[in-house]
């Protein structure tokens, strides 16, 4: 019989009803610690498996930032859904320029597999996801592992949509809030993608959400995507998000998409603040309908 992974509860709280946990575990897939929190709502607390979504934060971030800033957990409670995050990126590995994630050098986790080195060894954050979080979670928590959306901001929005458009198997629905939406045009993408996958274009264009809906031939979700942008959003505004080159290729691919644009909201939290719970109840529809 196969030793059921180690996995440490750091702490917990109780929560409108429910139970915020976080934990830490050895990933084989990164080779280091690594640390994520799930808030359980009621029913699962009192132990039924209850659909889950999984949010992907941005750039410095960490499996707190979510759940301390976003104020997902009351409806969370209410719709009976979990909500899991995993921290943004490896830690501890002892890398020169580990740390150094401001503009999407090195460090940033971006929700891939890096192919050079010195990162391919613990940048594994896609593996990560799919191979040891998820069926972590599976095996000790109640959650129901065929009832999972995936959601994210900035850094976080581009791993939701690009992680959906990839493995659509595994979530059932997507959102994001002020995405990077067409990494291979933006200089933070470029960037990134130079550093961790080398200089293989078409490489690139398999971690760019824009660019992988544009070569479906049919609507990946049927049911829609949500996205939210902020038109006050200096990264926005700077041309690093792009979110019309995805809502030109979800027309293309048929993809039905809600891209709301928001006067006057900035990048930051108190934006994500406002319109979670339309999220929340995106996905609930999806997941529980």
């Amino acid at each position: 019989m196969t030793a059921q992974p180690s996995l440490e509860l750091k702490t917990a709280h109780a929560c409108f009803g429910g139970a915020q946990r976080y934990y830490e575990h050895f990933s084989s897939e990164i080779g280091l610690a690594m640390k994520f929190s799930v808030y359980l709502p009621p029913k699962a607390v009192a132990g039924e498996k209850v659909p889950a979504l999984l949010y992907l934060a941005g750039l410095t971030c960490t499996e707190e930032t979510f759940m301390i800033k976003a104020g997902a957990q009351r409806l969370a409670a209410e719709l009976g859904i979990a909500l899991i995050c995993p921290d943004t990126s490896p830690r501890g590995a002892g890398l020169a320029g580990e740390s150094d994630a401001w503009d999407f050098g090195v460090g940033a986790g971006f929700y891939l597999d890096a192919a050079t080195k010195p990162w391919a060894l613990h940048w594994r954050m896609e593996s990560y996801i799919l191979n040891d979080l998820l069926p972590l979670i599976n095996a000790r928590l109640p959650v129901d592992l065929q009832r999972v959306g995936i959601f994210g901001h900035s850094m976080g929005g581009h791993g939701a949509l690009t992680l959906a458009l990839r493995h659509p198997d595994r979530f059932k629905s997507v959102s994001a809030f002020a995405p990077i939406a067409n990494p291979v045009n933006c200089p933070w993408g470029q960037k990134a993608f130079s550093g961790y996958l080398g200089d293989d274009k078409a490489e690139w264009s398999q971690h760019d959400a824009s660019e992988l809906m544009a070569a479906l031939k049919q609507a990946p979700y049927p049911a829609g995507i949500l996205v939210d942008q902020g038109l006050a959003d200096k990264f926005l505004i700077e041309k690093q998000l792009l979110p019309e080159a995805f809502e030109a290729a979800c027309a293309k691919a048929g993809q039905p998409l809600t891209l709301r644009r928001h006067a006057g909201y900035d990048h930051g939290y108190y934006f994500i603040q406002s319109f979670i719970d339309d999220h929340l109840r995106h996905h609930a529809q999806q997941l529980q309908g």
